[in-house]
């Protein structure tokens, strides 16, 4: 059961991101599990970028949610496994409001950051602004993630197919390369792999996970503290 979960939870991600224009193209996805990541998402951005735009965000922030949006749909349930993609979501969203000036507040940047010097140069960040503004910053941060989770939510919804397409094949093959993702979409059949090329696709998958060019979402196992 667990292993179906993660199936259509990295499913949800590749789905999401295939569907959106502005995310960045797949590279692979994968329910092999490495270290405490169950499964894996890989995108592989066009170019070394480094201006985002307001809507590459959003939809960096709807690829996050989409696999939390695949486990409600399917299962009607949610797991631990979406912690690390929560995080991410929620720390891009606050970055939007407080440092780049993409929310209804306007072109402000909210909270000094500072070198901590006797810290070994940690970055401390200070909150220079009131409780009504901070209240005002959180409105906005949810604002922001609650509209990109609707919207993975939506391309759930309306491409439910798809997603069990993709989950029913990553059950069958653990592996898919970008080429076998687009294939699942357009509705073909894979063709059988030999022995040899799960070797290969599993040993290229074990060197290449911990790549840094490429942008990782995933399940991860994560445990029920109660500050998680």
């Amino acid at each position: 059961e667990e292993r179906r979960r993660i199936a259509y939870h990295e499913a949800g991600h590749a789905l999401v991101a295939s569907l959106i224009p502005e995310a960045d193209p797949l590279h692979k996805v994968t329910i092999i599990p490495r270290g405490r990541a169950l499964g894996m998402t890989a995108q592989l951005p066009l170019d070394d970028r480094h201006n985002f735009s307001r809507s590459m965000l959003m939809a960096e922030i709807a690829v996050l949610l989409g696999g939390r949006e695949a486990e409600q749909a399917v299962f009607n349930d949610l797991t631990t496994g979406a912690k690390a993609d929560i995080d991410k979501a929620t720390d891009i969203a606050r970055k939007m409001v407080c440092e780049w000036g993409m929310s209804d507040l306007g072109p402000l940047s909210f909270g000094k950051k500072e070198e901590q010097i006797f810290l070994g140069r940690e970055i401390a960040q200070h909150r220079d602004y009131s409780e009504e503004t901070a209240v005002l910053i959180d409105k906005e941060v949810r604002k922001i993630v609650d509209a990109a989770s609707q919207r993975a939510a939506n391309i759930i919804r309306d491409n439910i197919d798809k997603l069990e397409a993709l989950a029913t094949a990553l059950l069958d093959r653990e592996i898919l390369d970008r080429e076998e993702i687009e294939k699942v979409l357009r509705g073909e059949k894979l063709k059988p792999r030999k022995r040899h090329e799960e070797t290969e696709a599993a040993t290229e998958e074990s060197e290449k996970s911990e790549d840094s060019e490429l942008k990782q979402t995933g399940t991860v196992s994560g445990e029920s503290e109660k500050e998680d």
